[in-house]
């Protein structure tokens, strides 16, 4: 025994005598004392050694992901600045003009998901995650995250078989969050199928839990890789061969959602070549409901943004001139400023139907310019919408304190901002 820890037993006999002398007793416990010493030495030495590696493992896993970083946010910038040039040449036909527009599109979309999921883990980790739960049909959040893959699985020829049972549970849930889960392991499974294959969708009532189940024909998992699909910034391949991109993120995010919805998660696979099976369900509520179908979303308007006229505020001068060109393509009229200030001295002379503001700028911030806004006889019903890159919850709320209705984060879905100046514009008449 060592320090109240008991390493085993040693037992001392003699056929001659029936007990050991004073001084015999104390050499048997100076022989024991000092194997105890040893064998805490000895453990000692081995937890250092498992520690030594664990931390070893964890700087190699650090430095592969941050060479994967670099490589996964260069890899869109490439198309979009090559592109980019070229058609300041403007020497193309219109044909591949629409297809170099979609290609910047379609990598700019990347590189803004890719940050987006740096932000929910950074989020994640320090818990600061946070949900806005109400009743939710997953029948709905199916439906709109299978909308969101369909382009890259048609690109695969990949067919989608969706069951759906008639009676599911509604669940409390955040509905972007527990979309963002479906949209993950959809995209998982789209990645790692191979052309012309098939992906299952199935939704089902489980007890008390409505069960998602997302069962693809792809190229499978490695039993001994099944344990770690979950785990931060890892990837079965994360080799600089490597076949597939990402930055081994979404599933760990997946996870998390599912879990602070009191929900579980899981992988199965037979092995490489055998495709593979994500599973996840969340408890149901005691209201049952029947699965429906996502509401049709209806065309905006010709002209959404006829008769409303728009203070944009933004000291990145090509952000606002693309925000003037789109609200006015979309028939607003537009007034300009690059500052704060310039913006509170607009608004001595003119009298707009909303404003649209970034946070960030040098002087006098977003959230200054609301209040004095706010503290004005002219401002104080004013419509206003903070345009930001501050992406993160607290960051939401704190233009909501400042005196924002609503709060949309660069890069800009133009469609989106539209609607929300129509809306708020409405309102206001």
């Amino acid at each position: 025994m060592s320090q109240g820890q008991l390493f085993g037993t040693l037992s001392f006999g003699s056929c001659r005598r029936s007990h050991f002398t004073t001084d015999e007793t104390e050499l048997l416990q100076a022989i024991c004392d000092q194997i105890a010493i040893a064998l805490e030495r000895t453990n000692l030495v081995n937890s250092l050694q498992q520690q030594t590696e664990q931390l070893r493992q964890a700087d190699r896993l650090k430095d592969e992901f941050l060479a994967v970083l670099s490589h996964e946010l260069r890899t869109p910038l490439n198309p979009i600045l090559g592109w980019a040039r070229l058609l300041q040449t403007r020497h193309f036909d219109q044909d591949r003009t629409l297809s170099a527009l979609a290609t910047i599109e379609r990598n700019a979309k990347l590189q803004a998901q890719l940050i987006d999921d740096l932000l929910d883990i950074s989020q994640i980790m320090r818990g600061k995650l946070t949900l806005n739960a109400t009743p939710v049909n997953l029948a709905t959040v199916i439906s709109a995250a299978l909308e969101t893959v369909r382009l890259a699985a048609e690109a695969k020829q990949i067919q989608f078989e969706v069951t759906i049972e008639d009676q599911v549970r509604q669940v409390a849930g955040d509905p972007g969050r527990l979309q963002q889960v479906v949209w993950n392991l959809l995209s998982n499974a789209v990645k790692f199928t191979d052309e012309a294959g098939r992906i299952e969708i199935r939704l089902t009532q489980f007890d008390h839990h409505a069960r998602v189940q997302i069962i693809d024909s792809g190229s499978g998992i490695n039993p001994a890789f099944v344990p770690h699909v979950f785990e931060y910034f890892r990837q079965a391949d994360g080799s600089t061969t490597r076949k597939f991109g990402g930055l081994g993120l979404g599933l760990a995010i997946a996870r998390q959602l599912v879990e602070l919805h009191g929900g579980t998660i899981w992988a199965e696979s037979a092995g490489e070549g055998y495709g593979a099976t994500f599973t996840f369900q969340i408890p149901g509520l005691n209201a049952v409901s029947s699965a429906v179908s996502a509401a049709p979303v209806l065309p905006l308007p010709t002209l959404p943004l006829a008769g409303i006229h728009a203070l944009i505020v933004d000291d990145d001068p090509d952000t606002l001139d693309l925000l003037a060109f789109l609200l006015e393509q979309n028939g607003a009229r537009v007034t300009t400023a690059s500052t704060a200030a310039e913006a509170l001295q607009v608004l001595e002379q003119l009298r707009p139907n909303i404003l649209l503001s970034d946070v960030g700028m040098p002087e006098m911030d977003g959230y200054d310019l609301m209040r004095a806004i706010r503290a004005s006889d002219r401002g104080q019903d004013l419509p206003a919408i903070a345009i930001t890159a501050y992406a993160g919850e607290l960051n939401q709320q704190s233009a909501i304190a400042a005196s924002f209705q609503r709060h949309i984060v660069k890069p800009i879905d133009s469609d989106q901002l539209i609607l929300a100046i129509s809306e708020l514009a409405a309102h206001r008449c």
